[in-house]
């Protein structure tokens, strides 16, 4: 009955208090992780404007003080960096 009330509690929690509280990162850093596989990366030209514009708009986005946005940007990068 006690893990039974415990995993409710801890279901409520993960319903009331979104998962970006715990796992917030600022952009600033995840930005330099791109700009490194960026470096590192051997790209094709449509994949290395893709990269690019994805990077631009997360800077742009982290410029407004918009850090998930940015680092939703800076996610797509790096998966077309295939990282």
């Amino acid at each position: 009955m006690k893990s039974l009330i415990t995993a409710v509690a801890i279901g409520a929690l993960a319903i009331l208090v979104p998962a970006t509280v715990f796992a917030k990162v600022p952009c600033e850093e995840t930005l330099k992780d791109v700009r490194a596989a960026r470096t590192a990366a051997k790209l094709s030209d449509a994949d290395t404007t893709k990269v690019d514009d994805l990077i631009t708009k997360g800077i742009d986005r982290c410029n407004a003080d918009d850090d998930n946005r940015a680092n939703d940007f800076f996610k797509e990068a790096m998966t077309a960096m295939g990282k």
